[in-house]
């Protein structure tokens, strides 16, 4: 709630999601709202093997874990990035300075792309600026490309622009104290997301999978990727390793097969957080799921209750079928599913989902 923008719909409802990646012992925070539907994704849960937390608050709110200093904290995002009032950043502070500082400043994007260029990292030909006021010749900028607030979440705020005039009509309604940068728009064939994990200081590689996009939002990903390029993004991963980054972070990287069939690789941000792709690849993960992938889906209903997947849920013995993992959010006609299986049996269940929705 201090991270994601406000106007994403359902934004409240997001906690729900990361249910089928506890553990038993676990204790989670969800948002009231979610009651309503906590016995039918139980039920769900315990049909296809999927243990999880029934330790539940229901409340969200970061008083919760003040309350509780004995136990070991994981977070959506590790500080705030909406400056909200009500997010005390002086307590994180307190609980871990080093985790609090690497999140902070990998966070921003402009902070992302110096580093990138210190390590030599291959990234787009991008241009940060510390506001507005600063950028005076806009006909330098390569088009196409994208406006982007350094500091953005889920796609907020990034506006294509095809030419010089879009980016000055973007730019005079843009605040006046917001940084933010001008990224050529490189001719990716695809976007990977490759997750990393911290734990007890070592740095893990934990999965690198397609995103499935929408325009430049992000509404999926797919598990495995032909491409792994972790070396691209490995020195930026170790260096936040090393100042103190906990938990899940993954970047983004555009893939660009060129019309020689040469493919390279561009580095485009970090998420220093968990991100879509980490609760299917955790669900996954507790399940033995080798292939998957994992959708938002629209839906007319607001309630599991009036969805019937019994037919086609996760099996262990096929290794092929569904898991509902971000529930919460069929309160306002939203459902991520993850369908497991190989190419074909996704796209019969996708089918057959889409019928049902």
């Amino acid at each position: 709630m201090v991270c994601t923008d406000e106007r994403l719909l359902g934004n409240h409802l997001y906690s729900g999601r990361v249910l089928g990646s506890t553990e038993p012992e676990d204790i989670i925070q969800l948002h009231p709202d979610l009651k309503s539907q906590w016995n039918i994704i139980s039920e769900h849960y315990e049909r296809i093997g999927l243990s999880h937390s029934k330790n539940v608050i229901w409340d969200v709110s970061l008083k919760v874990l003040e309350d509780s200093p004995n136990h070991d904290i994981s977070l959506f995002f590790f500080g705030n990035a909406t400056n909200k009032v009500s997010c005390d950043e002086d307590w994180f502070r307190q609980i871990d300075s080093g985790w609090f500082n690497v999140v902070n400043f990998i966070n921003c994007k402009n902070n992302f792309i110096q580093l990138a260029q210190e390590f030599g990292v291959s990234v787009p030909r991008t241009f940060c600026f510390e506001n507005k006021a600063a950028i005076k010749d806009l006909s330098k900028f390569p088009y196409p490309c994208y406006f982007k607030p350094s500091i953005s979440v889920n796609g907020v705020g990034i506006k294509q622009c095809e030419n010089q005039q879009q980016l000055s009509n973007i730019l005079k309604t843009f605040p006046d104290e917001i940084s933010l940068q001008i990224q050529e728009e490189v001719p990716a064939s695809s976007f990977l997301n490759l997750q990393y994990c911290v734990e007890a200081s070592k740095l893990q590689r934990l999965a690198a999978t397609s995103q499935v996009l929408d325009g430049y939002t992000h509404i999926g990903n797919c598990y495995p990727s032909k491409h792994q390029p972790w070396q691209i993004v490995e020195p930026i991963a170790q260096w936040m390793a090393q100042r103190g980054m906990k938990e899940v972070f993954a970047f983004d990287v555009a893939v660009v097969e060129d019309a020689t069939h040469e493919t390279r690789y561009l580095a485009i941000e970090c998420n220093p957080r968990f991100n879509g792709a980490s609760y299917p690849t955790g669900v996954a993960k507790k399940l033995n799921i080798t292939n998957w992938y994992c959708q938002n889906f629209k839906t007319q209903y607001c309630s599991l209750e009036n969805l019937d997947f019994t037919d086609i849920e996760f099996n262990s013995q096929s290794n092929s079928g569904i898991v509902i993992v971000n529930w919460g959010t069929i309160l306002v006609g939203k459902i991520g599913i993850l369908i497991a299986g190989t190419v074909q049996e996704q796209n019969e269940l996708k089918a057959i989902l889409k019928q049902r929705l």
